[in-house]
């Protein structure tokens, strides 16, 4: 039985929950708290579990026993036990009333083949499960998952390399970190070509993330566990003072979160030159300045990034100041949960010096006179092998691909510094009957709302600043 079986297998458990009222992601929640027991013993690693709290106690207490047993077991890790056990079960509940539910579980996961598991590798299999998670619309996860294609890509035309400090400030399930981590043990034969100093930092300092939400938090940490990440994983807002100290990074991999603050609140970072409401405008701000001199970054942001007056304007003027700003690949549309999001990523990297830094900028269109992505046509590596090869040549202007163009700094400046450029069409606004989301509707248009208060805002207080002089 591979992977791929045993996650179906696992997937189809959350049907017997049904009654239970239980949803999807709560389902996986439950899941790691009972598949990480199964896990640790798999590997070895229960030394951080107090014996009457392991696997082999779990597995044999059946009906009401059970019941308060798992309670008592989620209770006393979340509160009593150390490190790593102690950060994933924090805070830790369950959410299954019916004990028979329970025993089923425990029992369909005992009876699996870890052998196959084991060999074809447990975080590979617990990546799987988050991955089904997100592609079912139901769960809302999708939210917190990037489509592993793309983090791919990305890593790859990143190259993180040993003894490089990785962040993630929004790293939900840690996908972008995991991906950074496996690029450079298959550069590195395991890391067997490291000496022991090297090694060591690689597992416990050189992949690190921020995550807001609590559960999110905590699968993070279960999957960086299972792929041999020790480093820090905080749980805490990257827009708050929490995060004003990560920095000094020499990549930054990320897909920050979309909208706007509560409310049209701004960041509550007093060290953010352009406070704004707009979240992915100040993980933006937060990202070019957590990087060190001559790091680099490459960031999923929505379209209105590109084209946002007045604050939006500074920070793209301050990022093109600060970095190299050099490519933007326009991302297809429908790759991510949210089925009208227009997304890009941005790969810049920080200067020397924090003046002029973007001579230009190529735009690479993968959004037009494309197919219409989803469960009948997933997004492959094949889809982006034109540009990575473009990406990767030495000399872009003797590239020949229509979906390539440049802009240089003096261009964009023209056209008041909208980077809403690079797109060979323009496009035709349609409507996916098939796959409208009213939730997500409904979020982008209070989403236009608060930019459209947030622009009065800055428009008083431009005028009051005025006024004053």
């Amino acid at each position: 039985m591979n992977n791929q079986e045993i996650v179906a297998k696992l997937w189809n458990l959350s049907n017997v929950l049904r009654d239970d009222g239980i949803t999807y992601h709560q389902y996986v929640t439950e899941l790691t708290y009972i598949l990480f027991l199964k896990m640790a013993k798999e590997t070895g690693s229960e030394g951080g579990i107090p014996a009457q709290y392991r696997w082999d106690e779990l597995r044999t207490k059946s009906g009401i026993e059970l019941k308060r047993f798992y309670r008592d077991l989620l209770q006393y890790l979340g509160e009593e036990a150390t490190g790593r056990v102690q950060e994933i079960y924090a805070g830790s509940s369950t959410n299954i009333d019916e004990p028979k539910n329970l025993e089923k579980i425990i029992k369909s996961i005992d009876g699996l083949d870890w052998y196959s598991a084991r060999e074809e590798g447990l975080g590979n299999l617990y990546e799987g499960l988050l991955e089904k998670n997100a592609n079912e619309k139901k769960s809302g996860a999708g939210q917190y998952f990037t489509p592993r294609v793309l983090i791919d890509v990305m890593v790859r035309l990143i190259d993180p390399q040993p003894g490089e400090l990785c962040n993630d400030p929004a790293c939900g399930t840690f996908g972008f970190m995991i991906a950074a981590s496996e690029h450079v043990r298959n550069n590195t034969d395991n890391l067997f070509n490291l000496d022991a100093d090297q090694a060591e930092f690689q597992i416990k300092k050189a992949f690190t993330g921020i995550e807001l939400v609590h559960d999110a938090h905590r699968l993070a940490l279960m999957n960086a566990m299972l792929h041999g990440i020790e480093a820090p994983i905080l749980l805490a807002d990257t827009l708050s003072p929490a995060g004003k100290n990560a920095k000094g990074f020499d990549v930054v991999l990320t897909n920050p979160p979309f909208g706007t603050k509560r409310g049209g609140e701004r960041a509550t970072r007093d060290d953010l030159t352009f406070p704004t409401s707009n979240k992915q405008l100040n993980f933006l701000q937060h990202i070019y300045r957590s990087l060190k001199p001559g790091g680099r970054a490459a960031v999923v942001l929505p379209d209105n990034v590109l084209f946002a007056d007045r604050d939006g304007r500074r920070i793209r003027e301050d990022l093109m100041d600060k970095c190299n700003l050099h490519t933007i690949l326009r991302l297809p549309t429908g790759i991510f949960y949210a089925q009208g999001v227009k997304t890009n990523v941005l790969f810049f990297e920080r200067g020397l010096t924090d003046k002029g830094n973007t001579d230009g900028i190529w735009f690479y269109d993968l959004r037009s006179d494309m197919p219409s992505f989803g469960k009948r046509t997933p997004l492959t590596v094949a889809h982006f092998g034109d540009f990575e090869a473009m990406y990767m040549a030495k000399d872009r202007t003797l590239v020949d691909d229509k979906r390539l163009t440049y802009f240089s700094r003096e261009d964009i400046a023209a056209k008041e510094d909208s980077l809403d450029l690079g797109l060979m069409q323009a496009e035709a606004e349609t409507f996916d009957f098939e796959n409208f989301d009213p939730t997500a509707s409904a979020l982008e248009a209070a989403g236009l709302l608060d930019e459209a208060a947030d622009i009065l805002r800055s428009l008083a207080k431009d005028l009051q600043f005025g006024e004053k002089n």
